[in-house]
């Protein structure tokens, strides 16, 4: 029999609240889920998804700003009682996962097994440390797997403006194909513009970002990686199984493994490039002034 989440599936009044309804021609027709998976420990940030957000900690944060995109039910994946607690204390469904998960698509393929989600199910990932995500952009990722049944994931993207971004190897960059499925993730610049920019700026170039010489990038844009994905269950419950890649390993990109065993990963383009997440207490005093500016805002 499958568990049920830790806590009450049924969000909070703030919780479910859809201030803006999203244009039907963006919404999934079918229903899909959000999970987010959250670990109480980081390196950089102890106890991220406990973190202050205006009162909140972050981790409900995220999931109320989940709710507000089309998605039947928003779930926590969490690591820990502490982070289920905090879900329980502001009314948010969450369900408890074995600490030892080495990486969240582990933690969310134990957690639609917990939920008993069925293998043609829809669920997008919206990491736990991700306050700002737009619903909307959760909306699209969850169409573009809706709407393409050959592929078993779909993720999102937008164009790259500035060299410095294209250069930056922790920006990952994705190619498509005519119908935007992804060709490779890759932190090195590709498409690589062989004559616009081999005379001017090389890919293992130590130049400083203001210090590169002011170019046009390639048209089409290259494209930004965002990192959101939807799923289909039976490829996440799986996707733990399957061997490691080598290029996961060079690139240190877990998507790649999906590409190297022959899955297919649809990409919505966007013309907006959200809101950074939440990686470093500088990161976390960002969001708070953002949350902080908006709140006076509506004031």
């Amino acid at each position: 029999m499958p568990l049920s989440p830790t806590y009450p599936q049924q969000p909070s009044d703030s919780c479910a609240r859809k201030p803006v309804p999203p244009d039907p021609a963006d919404t999934c027709p079918a229903p899909f889920w959000v999970l987010i998976p959250a670990r109480l420990s980081s390196t950089r940030l102890p106890n991220k998804p406990l973190a202050d957000l205006g009162g909140v900690p972050m981790v409900v944060r995220v999931a109320q700003q989940a709710a507000r995109s089309g998605a039947a039910s928003v779930v926590v994946a969490a690591d820990d009682e502490l982070i289920a607690q905090a879900c329980a204390d502001h009314q948010v469904a969450c369900v408890l996962t074995d600490a030892s998960h080495p990486s969240g698509s582990d933690r969310l393929a134990q957690a639609c097994m917990r939920l008993g989600l069925p293998d043609d199910a829809v669920v997008v990932n919206v990491q736990g440390d991700e306050p700002l995500m737009p619903p909307a952009l959760i909306d699209r990722v969850a169409l573009a797997l809706h709407q393409r049944p050959d592929c078993a994931m779909s993720t999102a993207a937008h164009a790259i403006e500035h060299l410095a971004d294209f250069t930056n190897p922790n920006v990952v960059k994705v190619v498509t194909d005519q119908r935007n499925t992804a060709l490779y993730f890759s932190r090195a610049p590709i498409p690589w513009w062989r004559d616009g920019l081999s005379n001017q700026v090389g890919p293992a170039s130590p130049s400083p970002a203001d210090a590169l010489p002011p170019v046009q990038l390639p048209q089409p844009a290259p494209l930004r990686h965002i990192g959101i994905y939807a799923y289909r269950v039976g490829f996440l419950k799986r996707f733990p199984t399957l061997a490691c890649s080598p290029l996961e390993g060079i690139e240190m990109l877990e998507q790649l493994r999906a590409l190297w065993h022959g899955e297919r990963i649809a990409v919505h383009i966007s013309e907006d490039a959200p809101a950074g997440g939440v990686d470093t207490p500088a990161d976390l005093d960002r969001v708070r002034q953002l949350l902080a500016h908006a709140a006076q805002e509506k004031a």
